[in-house]
C-alpha cells in the first residue's frame, strides 16, 4: 500500500485563491473567528497569557449560568450582598452590604453594567468565598479546553497571576453562545437601570451595540496593565463571527478597531456552496477487485468559508491509501480531498466509494495467476548463470 497524492487543481469546484485583505489589529493581542464555520481568521499573540480585565467576567457569568441550569441557582433568587463585594471599586452596581438582590440582576449588573460587586455576590453564592471561587474558575476553564487561563478573582480587578489568553476568551464566547441561548440576549441589552440613584449608571459600555453591524455582544474590559479591550460577536444573515481584543490605548481606538475588525470578517470572507453530496471528485486504483478502480464522492454537501476577492480555481489535492484491497462497500471512506484557501487553515472532507466493488472470484484469481505466469515466462530468465 502506498499513499497516493492527486493534485486537482479546478477540480470542477470554484473558489476564492486570492489573500483576503489583510488586516493589522493595533491591539497588542488579537483573535477572530467565524463562529459558524470555526475557522481562525487571525490570530495575534493569541495563545499569551495576558492580563483580561473585566472580558474575565465571561467566565464567572458561564458558572452562573451552569448553576442555574442545573438548580443551583435560580432566576428570582435573592442573594445577600457582603461587606467584601461592597468594598470592590471601578465599575460596580452600587451593592450594599446586608441588602439581598436576584440573580437575574446580578446577571444583567455584570452584563451591562460591569459590576465588580455582582460577581463577587455571585462567587460567594456558589463557593462561599471569592478565592474558593476563584479556584473553581480556573479548573472549570481547564475542563472547557482554556489551557492559558488562571483566576484569581471573580471580575479581574488587576491581581498579579490572573490571566487568559485571547484564544481562550474566543472559545469562551463560543460556548457561552451554543449552550445559553436563553440568557445570551443579555448581552445585547443597551442598558439596565438597577439604582434610580445612580441613573447614569445604566449603559453598557459596548460601542458596537446599536451600529446596526450585527453587534449583540459580550464584553468590554480596562486596566492600567491591561489597556482597552473586548470581547464581541455578531452576526449578519447565517453567518457568525467572535473577536478579541486587547492593549489598545483609547476607547476610541477600542471602538474604531472593534468595527474595522467585524467589516473586514464579514466583507473578506465568504461562506461558498462547493459541492454537492454524491459529486464524484476522483477514481481511487482497486487491488484483488472484480473493478480496477472506484468512484470517489462527497459524502454530503460541501460548504467552505473563502476568501471574497476572487473568483478562480482552487487548490485541492486527494489523498488516499492505495491501491486499495477489495471488497470495497459503497459508502465505505476511502481518502480525504484537502482543500488549502489561500491565507487560511487547510479542510479535510473525507471521500466515500459511490459503488461496491467486490473481490476477485475463483475463476478471477485463476486468470490473474495465469496472466501473472504469462508475463514472467514471456520475460525471460533475469538473471546470469554462474
Amino acid at each position: 500500500m502506498r499513499i497516493t497524492r492527486t493534485a486537482l487543481g479546478a477540480l470542477a469546484i470554484f473558489a476564492s485563491t486570492l489573500s483576503a485583505q489583510a488586516f493589522e489589529p493595533r491591539a497588542s493581542a488579537a483573535y477572530v473567528v467565524d463562529h459558524t464555520s470555526g475557522t481562525v481568521l487571525l490570530a495575534k499573540n493569541a495563545d499569551a497569557p495576558l492580563p483580561p480585565a473585566s472580558m474575565s467576567k465571561l467566565m464567572t457569568l458561564y458558572m452562573a449560568f451552569e448553576a442555574i441550569e442545573n438548580g443551583i441557582l435560580d432566576l428570582d433568587q435573592e442573594l445577600p450582598v457582603s461587606p467584601a463585594a461592597q468594598a470592590y471599586g471601578g465599575s460596580t452596581m452600587f451593592l450594599q452590604a446586608g441588602e439581598r438582590v436576584s440573580v437575574e440582576d446580578l446577571l444583567r449588573g455584570i452584563i451591562v453594567l460591569s459590576g465588580n460587586d455582582a460577581c463577587v455576590v455571585i462567587a460567594e453564592a456558589l463557593a462561599g468565598t471569592e478565592s474558593k471561587f476563584s479556584r473553581q474558575m480556573t479548573m472549570r476553564a481547564q475542563q472547557l479546553g482554556m489551557t492559558n487561563s488562571t483566576f484569581t478573582n471573580s471580575n479581574g480587578w488587576p491581581k498579579a497571576g490572573h490571566r487568559m489568553s485571547m484564544r481562550d476568551l474566543g472559545l469562551l464566547t463560543g460556548k457561552l453562545i451554543r449552550d445559553f441561548p436563553q440568557y445570551y440576549p443579555m448581552f445585547a441589552e443597551k442598558e439596565f437601570l438597577f439604582d434610580p440613584k445612580e441613573s447614569e449608571n445604566r449603559f453598557n459600555r459596548n460601542p458596537l451595540l446599536g451600529m446596526g453591524i450585527g453587534a449583540d455582544g459580550l464584553k468590554t474590559g480596562h486596566t492600567a496593565e491591561a489597556g482597552y479591550g473586548l470581547v464581541g460577536s455578531a452576526k449578519q444573515g447565517e453567518r457568525r463571527v467572535i473577536f478579541v481584543l486587547s492593549g489598545l490605548e483609547t476607547t476610541q481606538a477600542r471602538a474604531q478597531e472593534a468595527e474595522a475588525v467585524t467589516n473586514w470578517a464579514f466583507r473578506q470572507f465568504a461562506q461558498t456552496d462547493l459541492g454537492a453530496a454524491g459529486q464524484k471528485i476522483a477514481d481511487a486504483q482497486v487491488s484483488m477487485g472484480a473493478d480496477k478502480s472506484v468512484g470517489m464522492v462527497l459524502g454530503e454537501d460541501l460548504s467552505l468559508l473563502v476568501p471574497t476577492a476572487a473568483i478562480a480555481e482552487l487548490q485541492s489535492e486527494v489523498i488516499y491509501e492505495g491501491p486499495i484491497k477489495a471488497p470495497i462497500a459503497k459508502g465505505d471512506v476511502l481518502g480525504e480531498l484537502v482543500i488549502t484557501p489561500e491565507g487560511l487553515p487547510e479542510k479535510r472532507v473525507p471521500l466515500i466509494a459511490d459503488s461496491a466493488v467486490a473481490p476477485y472470484g475463483f475463476v478471477d484469481r485463476l486468470m490473474a495467476a495465469a496472466e501473472h505466469l504469462i508475463v514472467r515466462l514471456n520475460a525471460g530468465p533475469t538473471g546470469d548463470a554462474s
